[in-house]
């Protein structure tokens, strides 16, 4: 379950949809498909950030001395990993 909510989610497609009129960059189908769409898109790669860090988190938990959550250094190993994550992905 993405940390993002469906009300956050519709607003940023609002912005997308509106960014695409206002670039012109292509004909578009009715407003509700397009919206449709970019909601679709937006909560599936939100889906695989909230796998990736549940992913990170579990490597950061399993190291072999502990770092505490929220220490200097567990943060720079979660970026670290999280951006490794991401690469494997493609991202």
């Amino acid at each position: 379950m993405s940390h993002v909510s469906d009300g956050r989610i519709s607003a940023l497609s609002h912005l997308v949809l509106a960014e695409l009129k206002r670039a012109d960059v292509a004909d578009m189908r009715p407003d509700r498909l397009v919206l449709q769409e970019i909601k679709t898109v937006l909560a599936e790669y939100l889906q695989v950030d909230d796998a990736l860090d549940a992913k990170v988190r579990r490597k950061i938990a399993t190291l072999s001395r502990r770092v505490p959550e929220g220490s200097a250094e567990w943060d720079v190993l979660y970026r670290q990993y999280f951006e490794e994550e991401k690469r494997k992905l493609g991202r």
